[in-house]
């Protein structure tokens, strides 16, 4: 929109000083004409800027224009636009409006603390994604969000971790939860806290009937439920390993939230014991994933299951080859 753009134009000379035309036309995605369209639209309302043609040439408000809005401290400048480095505004559409927010916001700073602010942003960057996080499915939040901004129930389409079909579910949503760039959905489930993953939704609706949510609980504090179930689900079984050091860190990395403890690193041996819990024997499978650079010692029951997964894939290969594939 016309007014949206001329607001921008004002902020960034506000912010900037001279500012070239080009630039603004560049920043604003729009024609340089336009821009100057814009600002004689601008003087005309009785903003006073004003351009100058030429190398050096730029659109210019008049010194000692400006609008100020104090009360930020330096601190409170900077964390606003670390915030914008978060990385979860694409997801939810709204990467054009921060960006058009962030403006506003440099503009109102305090002369002293804009410097600061800038390099921040700059100096300062987020990425919330894991390393080889492997791909993930296609996240669609805006049913989501709909609902709950809309405070209304939801039916969802939900495909569990292992299940090939979906099951329907009826909750009363919180709000969404961006983990390690991982979006959920946190609801209630007949006034029990649910986690929906939102790239395991295959269909939402937003019902007529309105959100049923426990009174006095925020999504903070659904939150903070959820995560202690999965942070301090039970482990039960003690598995010890060993571990060629050559891929200890890697394999540290990979098994922290199977860690019993942090084993002793010194010496200069072949080999560390590592201490591990899992949940179920079947779940130590994984530990093939490392071949001959992890052995499990004991108890005999993992050291049986493992190996006989071992087993089991050396067969296959064996038969494929047999088979002249």
């Amino acid at each position: 929109m016309k007014s949206d753009r001329l607001l921008s134009i004002l902020l960034l000379l506000q912010t900037r000083g001279r500012v070239p035309a080009h630039e603004l036309a560049e920043r604003l995605e729009v024609s340089v004409r336009t821009i100057y369209r814009d600002v004689e639209a601008l003087s005309a309302s009785g903003v006073p800027v004003y351009a100058e043609r030429g190398r050096h040439g730029g659109i210019e408000l008049l010194a000692g224009f400006r609008t100020d809005v104090t009360g930020l401290t330096a601190d409170e400048s900077r964390a606003l636009f670390i915030l914008a480095a978060q990385g979860a505004h694409a997801a939810l559409g709204l990467d054009a409006a921060l960006g058009s927010a962030l403006r506003k916001v440099m503009a109102a700073l305090p002369a002293p603390h804009r410097p600061a602010a800038e390099v921040t942003s700059r100096r300062i960057l987020v990425d919330a994604t894991r390393w080889k996080g492997g791909p993930q499915g296609p996240v669609d939040l805006d049913v989501l969000q709909d609902a709950v901004f809309a405070d209304r129930r939801l039916r969802l389409r939900y495909r569990h971790s292992g299940e090939r079909e979906p099951r329907t579910y009826t909750v009363d949503p919180y709000g969404l939860v961006s983990k390690a760039g991982v979006w959920y959905l946190v609801a209630d489930r007949r006034a029990k806290p649910r986690l929906f993953r939102a790239d395991r939704v295959r269909s939402a609706a937003v019902l007529e009937d309105p959100v049923k949510r426990r009174p006095g609980i925020e999504l903070a504090d659904v939150w903070q439920v959820l995560r202690r179930q999965v942070e301090e689900r039970p482990g039960g079984l003690d598995v010890t390993v060993r571990v060629r050091r050559s891929r200890l860190d890697m394999f540290l990395r990979l098994n922290a939230s199977h860690l019993a403890e942090l084993p002793d690193t010194d010496g200069a041996g072949e080999w560390v014991t590592v201490r591990l819990t899992y949940g179920v024997v079947p779940e130590a499978r994984q530990l093939l994933q490392f071949a001959d650079h992890v052995e499990v010692l004991e108890p005999p029951e993992v050291r049986a299951e493992v190996a006989a997964a071992a087993a089991s894939v050396t067969e296959l290969y064996q038969r494929a080859v047999r088979a002249g594939r």
